[in-house]
Formats: C-alpha cells, structure tokens, sequence
C-alpha cells in the first residue's frame, strides 16, 4: 500500500509492506499549492508512479488533498470519530492505474455552536491510538493550531487557535514589529510572555505592553519576538487546558519543544510525540478500508 501525508505546500509518502513497515518513503515540496487544475494525476506518479508501476494498487491520501481545493473533497466527518469511522467516509479520486481514496477531515462544533474543522490533523492523531490510553488532549502546533479531546483512539472534539499565523501578522503587518530584530529564539523571553498571559487583562492589552516594554527599555529588540511569541502560545495553552493532563504534542520539533514549555508553565505534563503519526495514522485507516 502507498500512503501519503499531502498538505498545502509539501508531501510525504510511503510504501508500506503487509505488516504495515515501511519499505520506501519520500518527500516533495510538491502540495496542492504547486499543482494546476487537473495535474493531481501526474503530481502522483511523480512522487510514487514507480511504486505503482511495480505492482501497488492501493494508494491512500490525507490532507488538504481532500479539501475543496484538492484533487477531490472528501466531506467533514462529524466528531466522534476515529480510524474505522474515517476509513468508511473515504472517497475515491479518478485514477486508472490504482485504486486511489481520500481521508475526509472532522468537524465538530464549540460550546457556542460555531462550527470548527480539520484536515490531516485527524490521521496523525489517529497514528496516537497507543498514547491514549486513557482519555487525553492531542496538541498540534502550527499556523492554526489544533486541541482535540481523544477517548478510545476517538476524537471527541477540537479547538482551533490562530496563534501561528496571528504571531506572523502582528510581526510583519503592525507596530509591534517595528521594535522586533531577527535571531534565535530566547527561551527566557518566551517564558516571560507565557507568564504575562496569565495576568488579569485581556490578550489586546498585554500585546501593547510589548511595544510599551521596548519603549521603555524593558524588553529588548531581539528577544521582543520571543516575548510575543510565548504571550500569544500562553494564552492559547491557557484556554486549551481545563485541568491539569497530558498532553501529546504533535509538530515540528522546535514548535513542539516552545509549545512543551508553554504546557508545562502552565500545569500540563508535556509529551512530544515523533514524527511518523501520520504515517502510521494512514496504515491504521488503510487497514480498515473496503478497498473493493
């Protein structure tokens, strides 16, 4: 079987022999973003055409492949939902050469009735089912980062946090970055914004004391970033964790290491998970799909 983690601007593939082990793996700045209309066929075979010619005839995708803007979408599942509820909301893309299915993503809605979704962030998290043990969060840092309540290897429900790309915006697009110079992250900067976010106030008032910190020489240009990182990561660690758990972080290791001292700042217990959920989140759910 070939399975694939095919996000926005990248993809990940595998070849996985009977027991699920890999035989062949491979990456490519190749995601939906960089393919034309109609070139999902091709941008397939470029990265596992070779793997289909000599014999594979299931290949199963996740990701913002199956989004509205992919090769076909797979419509949101409603939570709860885990491996076996997935594998049976696959939808089948047009392929000759092999049988081709699509993950859908989950939605769910808040307290409130707003609606929340994710795409991708389901197969990793469904790569998790031994972690789970017990009832736990699953964090999933990035530019919209993801909390999902998991129970039995299900996800029960989600939050989504716009941190990331807020952090981006804010550096980039207002005054706040004016007072901002490049360079590595400092960790007693990051631990001092996560430590402002749990100060009475609101997130809009403690983000125009990081201007008024450097104004007043309080916080220094190469270590504003940090500052504003870990306040905006406090905040969000802050609304996610309703008590203190574990929590199974899944990402890029340095986003992951910043949102594990977040976590524990702020009375979680912190477990960096590696980096092949999503492969093994795709083999679990490959299993349990009626190919036929």
């Amino acid at each position: 079987m070939i399975v694939i983690d095919w996000g926005t601007s990248s993809q990940r593939a595998w070849r996985l022999g009977a027991n699920g082990g890999v035989l062949a793996a491979r990456e490519a700045a190749r995601g939906i973003l960089h393919v034309a209309s109609g070139g999902f066929p091709e941008a397939l075979e470029a990265i596992a055409g070779d793997w289909i010619a000599e014999g594979e005839r299931r290949v199963l995708l996740s990701g913002m492949v199956g989004s509205r803007q992919g090769w076909v979408e797979a419509p949101y599942l409603d939570c709860p939902a885990g491996a076996a509820e997935l594998a049976k909301a696959t939808v089948r893309a047009p392929y000759g050469p092999a049988a081709v299915l699509l993950v859908p993503g989950l939605s769910c809605r808040d307290e409130h009735g707003t609606p929340e979704v994710m795409r991708g962030e389901e197969t990793q998290i469904a790569g998790l089912e031994a972690a789970f043990a017990a009832p736990g969060l699953a964090c999933l840092p990035g530019s919209h980062s993801k909390w999902a309540r998991v129970e039995s290897g299900r996800i029960l429900s989600f939050r989504t946090y716009l941190s990331g790309e807020a952090f981006a915006a804010l550096k980039s697009a207002t005054i706040l970055g004016r007072m901002m110079s490049d360079g590595p992250v400092s960790e007693a900067a990051f631990d001092r914004g996560v430590a402002r976010s749990g100060d009475s106030g609101h997130l809009l008032h403690h983000l125009f004391g990081v201007r008024a910190l450097g104004l007043f020489g309080e916080l220094a240009e190469a270590d504003s970033a940090s500052y504003l990182s870990g306040l905006l990561i406090g905040h969000e660690t802050r609304a996610a964790l309703s008590r203190r758990e574990r929590v199974h972080l899944i990402g890029a290791p340095k986003l992951a290491a910043l949102y594990a001292r977040a976590i524990a700042a702020c009375g979680g217990e912190p477990a960096i998970e590696d980096s092949e959920a999503a492969r093994r989140g795709l083999a679990r759910i490959g299993e349990k799909v009626a190919w036929d």
